[in-house]
C-alpha cells in the first residue's frame, strides 16, 4: 500500500518546514507566514523549457543596451535629491516611518507639488476621510484641481479609481490597510500585504506610473508585513525625526535606481512641512564661549552638518554617578570617559555626566568621539572652547585619536561655514595632545590645525 504524504507546514517567507503549525517562523522570525503544505510534488521537474523569442534572447552583456532611466521632478527638490535625481516613471517607492513623523504631509505635499506642474494624481487614503485630507490639504496649501482624492480599502476599487482617473502618479496611504478579496485574511497580513503590493507594483510596471506606498513600522523600526514587501518595490525610504522637534530626515535604504548615501532635511511646521537645503545652523546653540561644548562635522549620507555637542558634569555623592545621554551612544560615551580617566587620569567618579547634541540630532559615527572629549574635558576644567573651532576624530582605547572617513569634505564645509581652527588627525596622535589647543589653537591663522601641532593646554 503506498505511503499517504503527511501534511506538513511552511514559511511562505523563507521555505521553512515544520511538522507542526506555529505561529512564528522559527527560521526568519516572521509572524504569520507558517501555513500548511503538502510535501513536494516534484510539478518542477514537469516543467516544460520554452525557447526564447530572438529579441528577448540571452546575449553578451557588452551588447546589452545601457539607457539612463528617466525621471520627472516632484517639486521637493530634497525629495529628489534622495530618490537619485526625481521620481523615475513606472517605479515603485516605498516610504516607512513612525506615527505621526509626517509622512502623510510629506507625500500630499509632493502631489501637490507634482500637480502644479500639469502630472493628474490620484491620493488614495486607506486611513484616512476624503475630508480630513482635504483638511490637511487646506492647512498646508496643497490644493490643485489635478490632485484626485479618494477614501478605499478595497485593492479592486482602488484599481477601478486608477482606470477611471487615468493618473501619472499614485499615492496609496497606506499599503498595510488595503485588503484583496482574492487572498484570505483581515488587512495587514502578511497575505494580504503580499498580494496588494505585489498588484500594485505590477500596475506601476505595465502602466509605466510611478507610486509611492507609504508603509507602517513594527516597534522595533523594521517594516510592517513580510520581508518580500521590500523586495518588490524599487525604492525603500524612511522618513526619521523626534516627534518633539521640528527636524526630519529622509534616506534610502534601497534604491534601484541611484545612491542610498543621501540624506534630506525636513523642518515640520505650521503649514506643513518645509525643506532645509542649509540644515547647519539647525544644529548649533545660540551661546558662545561656554564651558562644555564643542562642535563636530558629522555626515549625514553625503553631506557634511556642524553639529554642537554639549556636557555637563554635576558633583554628586551616589556611589554610582548618573550617564545620560541624548542624541549619542551612551557606549560611546562611557568609553571615552573610561579612557580619559584611565589614560590622563581625568576622575569623573564624582561627577554625574551628561551628554548631548542641540537640536534632536543623532551621532552615530565614531568621528564625533573627539568632539565628545574636548566637551567633557571643558566642562571638567570649566575652560570653555573657541566657537570658531570644530573638531572631529576617532578615540581609540590606547589613548590614540584617529582619522576619519571623508575628512577633506568635513574640513571643506567647516571652512565655509566660518570655522578658522580645524582639529583632526591625518594620522594616529596622542589624546594627550589632541586636548591641547584652547588659546593657542585659537590664536593660529591657518585654517586646518594639525593634533602634531597643538601643544597641550588642559
Amino acid at each position: 500500500m503506498a505511503k499517504v504524504s503527511s501534511p506538513a507546514f511552511r514559511c511562505t517567507e523563507c521555505g521553512w518546514t515544520t511538522a507542526k503549525w506555529a505561529g512564528r517562523c522559527g527560521e526568519c522570525q516572521q509572524w504569520g507566514t507558517v501555513v500548511e503544505a503538502t510535501a513536494p510534488t516534484g510539478v518542477l521537474g514537469k516543467l516544460t523549457p520554452i525557447r526564447a523569442s530572438d529579441e528577448r534572447a540571452a546575449r553578451p552583456i557588452t551588447q546589452a543596451l545601457a539607457t539612463e532611466a528617466p525621471r520627472w521632478s516632484s517639486g521637493i527638490a530634497e525629495f529628489d535629491r534622495v530618490l537619485g535625481g526625481g521620481i523615475v516613471p513606472g517605479a515603485a517607492i516605498l516610504l516607512s516611518g513612525e506615527p505621526g513623523v509626517g509622512k502623510s504631509t510629506l507625500l500630499l505635499e509632493v502631489a501637490s507639488r507634482a500637480a502644479q506642474t500639469g502630472a493628474r494624481v490620484l491620493y488614495v487614503s486607506a486611513e484616512e476621510s476624503v475630508s480630513q485630507v482635504r483638511l490637511r490639504a487646506e492647512r498646508t496649501g496643497a490644493l490643485h484641481d489635478d490632485l484626485y482624492l479618494a477614501a478605499e480599502t478595497d485593492l479592486a476599487t482602488v484599481l477601478g479609481h486608477i482606470e477611471q482617473v487615468d493618473p501619472q502618479l499614485l499615492i496609496v496611504d497606506s499599503v498595510q490597510t488595503l485588503s484583496s478579496s482574492q487572498s484570505d485574511g483581515l488587512a495587514g497580513q502578511p497575505g494580504q500585504v503580499r498580494e496588494v503590493s505585489a498588484v500594485l507594483t505590477r500596475i506601476a510596471k505595465e502602466r509605466d506610473l510611478p507610486i509611492l506606498l507609504v508603509g507602517h513600522v513594527t516597534k522595533d523600526g523594521s517594516i510592517a508585513g513580510p520581508r518580500l514587501l521590500e523586495h518588490l518595490v524599487d525604492v525603500v525610504c524612511q522618513f526619521e525625526g523626534d516627534r518633539f522637534t521640528a527636524l526630519r530626515f529622509l534616506r534610502t535604504l534601497k534604491n534601484r535606481f541611484g545612491a542610498t548615501d543621501e540624506v534630506g532635511c525636513f523642518e515640520m511646521t505650521g503649514d506643513g512641512i518645509a525643506e532645509v537645503p542649509d540644515p547647519s545652523a539647525l544644529f548649533l546653540s545660540r551661546a558662545t564661549n561656554v564651558a562644555g561644548t564643542c562642535v563636530t562635522i558629522a555626515m549625514e549620507g553625503r553631506r557634511a552638518l556642524p553639529v554642537e555637542v554639549q556636557a555637563l558634569l554635576d558633583k554628586t555623592t551616589a556611589p554610582n554617578p548618573r550617564r545620560v545621554t541624548g542624541g549619542v551612544e551612551a557606549s560611546r560615551v562611557s568609553m571615552i570617559l573610561a579612557v580619559l580617566q584611565g589614560r590622563l587620569n581625568y576622575d569623573f567618579s564624582g561627577y554625574d555626566v551628561y551628554v548631548s547634541t542641540v537640536g534632536g540630532v543623532k551621532l552615530t559615527e565614531p568621528a564625533a568621539d573627539l568632539a565628545i572629549a574636548l566637551a567633557l574635558v571643558s566642562a571638567f576644567r570649566d575652560l570653555s572652547i573657541p566657537h570658531d573651532l570644530a573638531a572631529y576624530g576617532e578615540i581609540s582605547l590606547g589613548g590614540e585619536v584617529r582619522p576619519v572617513s571623508v575628512a577633506k569634505q568635513r574640513g571643506s564645509e567647516a571652512t565655509r561655514l566660518g570655522y578658522k581652527t580645524l582639529l583632526h588627525a591625518e594620522a594616529s596622535a596622542d589624546l594627550s595632545i589632541v586636548l591641547g589647543m584652547a588659546k593657542r589653537a585659537a590664536a593660529r591663522a591657518t585654517p586646518v590645525v594639525r593634533a602634531a601641532e597643538i601643544e597641550p593646554a588642559f
